[in-house]
């Protein structure tokens, strides 16, 4: 077994994004980005305050509203349409998940398209479907330049994901498909789930449960991908492979911490110089994936 760590995939990102910045600094424009965060969930404050700390160390402006629990959908909305009307912020994101109580679709609908730098509204999603990759969410989107970086054919590849979230299974599974692999989807309520990823040449896992994916989950040689982020019970990060259970068995498998993580915010950082050159009239247009 491989482990494949995403620091050196993302310091790639990171040298790439360096003429972006020096070139909009020379328009006098600092990208800007607000994140607003609801609620206290472990996993996303640690991602939140990442993401901040890289965008900062980059010299990039990176802000975080932070709201209570309890926040209505109403609130949430008109928080996010205020940030969206703000000419001095290009970037912004609603962390997920939101508490259970807030309609998210609302919310995502309330963002404004160009400013979506995490590519969940509609209009960014359904670009995504016809493959133009304008603004692809950022995990799926740092899964596919870490399988681009290990040179990975994906054309006829059997390919499992495990997690439906839009977050990360639905769209990386429109992503994938955009690139010729043959793409299944499991969720909670999926019967059999070993006999389904046991025959996955890339299996990618995505749903906060500790240790879920165990030997008998996967292929001899596969290409496990760990999305998940959550504790072990003794306190422990971990996602949701059992590195000691799958170690003999997997080809190549990312670690967590350390892998798909670091990708994400690379991604979403490249995402918004993205999208501030574009609201500055100085971006490229992407083209079509079936064009590349």
């Amino acid at each position: 077994m491989k482990l494949i760590y995403g620091k050196k995939i993302a310091d790639g990102i990171y040298a790439g994004l360096d003429k972006k910045i020096k070139n909009l600094a020379r328009h006098k424009i600092q990208p800007k980005m607000v994140t607003v965060l609801v609620g206290d969930d472990p996993a996303s404050i640690v991602y939140v305050n990442n993401k901040i700390a890289m965008a900062r160390k980059l010299g990039l402006g990176a802000e975080i509203i932070r709201m209570p629990k309890n926040s209505t959908t109403a609130k949430v909305v008109q928080v996010v349409q205020k940030i969206c009307a703000d000419k001095k912020v290009n970037g912004v994101l609603v962390q997920l998940p939101l508490p259970k109580q807030i309609n998210t679709p609302e919310v995502l609908r309330t963002l404004s398209p160009e400013k979506d730098i995490d590519g969940f509204h509609a209009y960014n999603l359904g670009k995504l479907v016809v493959g133009f990759e304008d603004l692809p969410p950022a995990t799926p989107a740092g899964i596919i330049s870490l399988l681009d970086y290990k040179k990975t054919k994906l054309e006829g590849k059997d390919i499992v994901i495990v997690g439906a979230s839009i977050v990360v299974g639905k769209t990386l599974a429109i992503m994938l498909i955009n690139r010729g692999a043959t793409v299944t989807i499991c969720n909670d309520k999926t019967k059999n789930l070993a006999h389904i990823t046991s025959r996955a040449d890339i299996l990618i896992s995505a749903t906060g449960v500790a240790k879920i994916i165990k030997a008998r989950y996967v292929k001899k040689g596969a290409f496990v991908i760990d999305v998940g982020f959550s504790r072990d019970k003794k306190g422990k990060l971990c996602g949701d492979v059992d590195l000691n259970s799958v170690k003999k068995k997997v080809g190549y498998l990312t670690p967590v911490p350390g892998g798909v993580g670091l990708m994400t915010i690379a991604t979403l950082l490249k995402n918004l110089l993205h999208a501030t050159e574009r609201q500055h009239g100085l971006a490229k247009t992407y083209g079509n994936i079936s064009e590349k």
